[in-house]
């Protein structure tokens, strides 16, 4: 099940969720909305599952910065948020999905006990100038079944990011760079 927005306010009032910086206004019926921070890693080159993707880092001035087609961005949450107590699921939504912005599309699912800001994979259909702290997506948070277990406590490979992250697949894959 999907808290409502009433219930996500009050969960974040006990402490079983938490959203770091929170803004009551930014909360819809069934969601929170979630904002772009102010970092993005321009992803360089070719890449390979089996070696760490080269990046550059780029922050994003207040001006602005224009995303290009065909390139891979690597960006963050403004928010950071988790709860021992809930599933989280992270999306874009309709607003940024108009101005042609794919926002992470493939790992929305925020387990149970994962505090983090969000890295964010980024793609653009055309030159789009996005600014930090806009509006990007939606925050959903689900009801878990059965006995809860914390990611924090799993030995995962993304359980100590803080902030942008790139692909650590190469770690898995025999003959990878590690």
């Amino acid at each position: 099940m999907i808290l409502t927005g009433p219930a996500i306010a009050c969960a974040v009032q006990t402490g079983e969720i938490t959203i770091e910086p929170y803004d009551p206004a930014r909360l819809s019926p069934n969601a929170y909305d979630w904002r772009l921070g102010d970092t993005l890693r321009v992803c360089d080159g070719d890449l390979d599952a089996a070696t760490p993707t080269a990046f550059i880092e780029q922050p994003i001035p207040v001006t602005g910065l224009v995303l290009q087609p065909e390139t891979l961005y690597l960006g963050v949450t403004l928010e950071k948020t988790g709860s021992e107590t809930y599933a989280q699921m992270l999306n874009g939504d309709r607003t940024i999905g108009a101005l042609g912005i794919w926002v992470h599309v493939s790992a929305p699912l925020g387990h149970q006990g994962h505090a983090i800001r969000w890295t964010l994979e980024i793609r653009a259909a055309r030159p789009v100038r996005v600014y930090p702290g806009m509006t990007f997506g939606k925050l959903v948070f689900l009801t878990a079944f059965g006995a809860p277990v914390s990611y924090q406590q799993q030995p995962a490979k993304y359980a100590s990011t803080d902030g942008i992250d790139i692909s650590r697949l190469y770690e898995e894959i025999p003959g990878g760079v590690l």
